[in-house]
């Protein structure tokens, strides 16, 4: 069973030496205004993640639901012409919603009510678009996949589901290969091209897990819950306050650490601090019942919402001083 991340590792590592040694200019992220890089940086390095992530599973015969392999080719083509010549908006969420849809009726529908099955699309589309918002700093992303689909790889492990367990080591590993790159000072970018598949996987995985009766849907939400907290609130924020909340932007939590003198390493450093430690509380609530799951997880709603009251008394003073 390890045999299949190792192969992923090892793939993902040695594609993105060769992305690096290419220099093309067409997968080169320009700094701009909204940018917290100043100098061009390779933007596709997911595509060489998710490369060697799926010639692992195929490699070592990894059972996975066609829906969710087209999904992801889907998405991996639209987001890859995103990245070098920018698609409509309208144009990405019609493939995020077919991707969504395909996956929720044809894995759903026959089992659960209509509401359970659009709940599902939402949430798809979602982690699709959230994991891309997230991106942003060197080395987030990558360390939320190497410990968000690790979590999902240790649960299935301890479960008896092998099968299950290397399809998301396998992801993580090849995020360990991504992060040996990506970490401050970046040498290559995740890139809409791998962000989004990787929130895609990230939910139907976690839909998968919870279908297979491997876990609760508490244990999804709870280990990706670092990235959907700070994207959903900085998201519904915007909202309010009228603006176009799918226009590129500086105001999640992690870019404003960064943007305050926090910096690239510490933010990163914090944010898996904090992956930890929701991953180890999903995985210790899938014991236990679902009273005391939910109160696991008004707890954790409790803690974010505290960060981000003391964040944004802090980071606006220093907009002030500023």
């Amino acid at each position: 069973m390890f045999l299949a991340p190792s192969l992923a590792f090892f793939l993902s590592f040695f594609s993105i030496l060769w992305l690096l040694k290419r220099k093309a200019d067409w997968v080169l992220d320009q700094p701009n205004a909204r940018s917290l890089h100043t100098v061009p940086v390779p933007r596709v390095g997911g595509v060489c993640l998710l490369f060697g992530t799926m010639v692992a599973w195929f490699c070592f015969s990894a059972i996975m639901p066609f829906t969710v392999l087209l999904g992801v080719a889907l998405l991996m083509v639209i987001s890859l012409i995103d990245d070098i010549w920018h698609a409509p908006v309208w144009c990405r969420l019609l493939i995020h919603a077919v991707a969504a849809a395909w996956f929720a009726v044809v894995l759903l529908f026959n089992t659960y009510d209509w509401s359970v099955v659009l709940c599902v699309i939402i949430a798809v589309i979602w982690m699709s678009n959230l994991y891309n918002f997230m991106d942003g700093s060197d080395g987030l992303a990558g360390g939320m996949t190497v410990i968000g689909f690790g979590y999902y790889g240790l649960i299935a492990f301890w479960a008896g589901d092998y099968n299950f367990a290397m399809i998301n080591f396998s992801i993580a590993a090849a995020a360990v290969a991504f992060l040996l790159h990506n970490f401050h000072p970046a040498r290559v970018f995740m890139g809409d091209a791998g962000s989004v598949p990787l929130g895609y996987l990230a939910a139907v995985l976690g839909v998968l897990g919870w279908l297979n009766q491997l876990w609760t849907i508490w244990v999804p939400l709870l280990v990706f819950s670092p990235f959907i907290a700070d994207a959903t609130v900085t998201l519904t924020k915007r909202l309010f306050h009228g603006k176009k909340i799918w226009q590129a932007h500086r105001e999640h939590y992690y870019q404003r650490l960064v943007q305050s003198g926090f910096g690239h390493r510490n933010t990163a450093l914090s944010a898996y601090a904090l992956m930890l430690m929701a991953g180890a509380s999903a995985t210790w609530i899938n014991g236990q019942d679902m009273v005391v799951q939910q109160w696991v997880m008004m707890m954790w709603g409790g803690v974010y919402l505290a960060a981000m009251m003391i964040a944004d008394r802090s980071l606006k003073s220093f907009s002030d001083r500023g």
